[in-house]
């Protein structure tokens, strides 16, 4: 069992929860709420901040997974998004005050997919006004809030790909998918823009985020009902190695178990042909626990710890069991 930092409080959890955030908080208020559920305080973390009106996955760390917490943000991201064509907002979204309307009558589909091409791939995207970015130490939706706007420096971002999925002018439905980084309301505002008629987000939701896909996601509601019991909200747990899938995976012997949990390197008896260069590994057990984070070393035969863990029970996701 897994100790807890607190001698009064519950044994501290490890792993990711696929959390469903309802529209109108924030993420920070989502985390508060998951907090007071699972009576987790410490080590609890989100992955990847959406806006109020926004809803959809939300991935929340525990324990050990916060130190995975990049493979979460950094990983891609699915969108729909609702856009309204013919009115531009302070906000780019919903919420805000109108700055602009325009005739949205004359846009066609061949338009809108002509101006969609050069938001595919990696761009430059200028960051709204209302968000978390700080310039000169002050946040930017703090500045805007007080009538105030600032220079803003365009940010490298990448759109994987964007689809229509319905156009009945003037509402416009796309489904994106992107990295780290790329603002939907942006992206709405500026293909309003392209288009001549202006535009802003209607409606949000995250479909997917760092693997977790969104029908496969817990609500807060959900995770109130189970409770704190054997079959309470833990069942909704995925393990820490979960966002680690997509990497190869290796198994050592007891001796180099021992050496890998002091945080040393451990030699290999033969080179590892398969492996590449600092390669990244799941390394485990032989009783299929999660042990490390490794990359491959080939200069000196070595797997080099980068993260290790403190697991003690099988992973569904070891080896044996791939």
């Amino acid at each position: 069992m897994a100790k807890s930092s607190n001698n009064s409080g519950p044994p501290m959890a490890n792993g990711f929860i696929n959390l469903f955030k309802p529209p109108g908080i924030t993420s920070m208020d989502a985390l508060r709420q998951i907090k007071r559920i699972t009576s987790q305080r410490q080590k609890v973390g989100h992955g990847g901040t959406m806006d109020p009106l926004a809803r959809g996955v939300l991935p929340v760390c525990f324990g050990q997974a916060t130190r995975l917490m990049d493979y979460i943000v950094g990983g891609v991201k699915v969108y729909r998004m609702d856009i309204t064509l013919g009115v531009a907002t302070t906000t780019y979204d919903a919420e805000g005050d109108v700055v602009k309307t325009g005739d949205y009558h004359g846009v066609t589909l061949d338009m809108v997919e002509e101006n969609l091409k050069p938001w595919i791939g990696v761009v430059n995207q200028m960051p709204p006004m209302y968000s978390a970015i700080k310039v000169d130490g002050k946040r930017l939706y703090k500045l805007a809030r007080a009538g105030i706007e600032v220079e803003r420096e365009a940010r490298p971002v990448e759109i994987h790909s964007i689809k229509i999925v319905e156009f009945n002018p003037p509402n416009l439905t796309l489904e994106v998918e992107c990295g780290r980084g790329t603002y939907m309301r942006s992206l709405a505002h500026d293909v309003g823009e392209a288009l001549g008629c202006g535009g802003h987000v209607a409606d949000l939701v995250r479909l997917l985020c760092g693997g977790f896909p969104s029908d496969e996601s817990v609500t807060l509601e959900q995770l109130e009902a189970a409770g704190d019991g054997p079959q309470g909200w833990r069942q909704y747990l995925f393990p820490v190695d979960w966002v680690l899938r997509g990497l190869k995976s290796i198994t050592l012997n007891q001796q180099a178990e021992d050496h890998l949990r002091n945080g040393q390197a451990v030699t290999l008896a033969r080179p590892e042909m398969e492996a590449g260069y600092l390669e990244q590994y799941r390394a485990y057990n032989a009783d299929g626990v999660f042990l490390a984070l490794v990359r491959y070393d080939r200069p000196t035969n070595s797997w080099q710890p980068e993260k290790v863990f403190q697991a003690s029970s099988p992973s569904p996701y070891a080896p044996a069991s791939v």
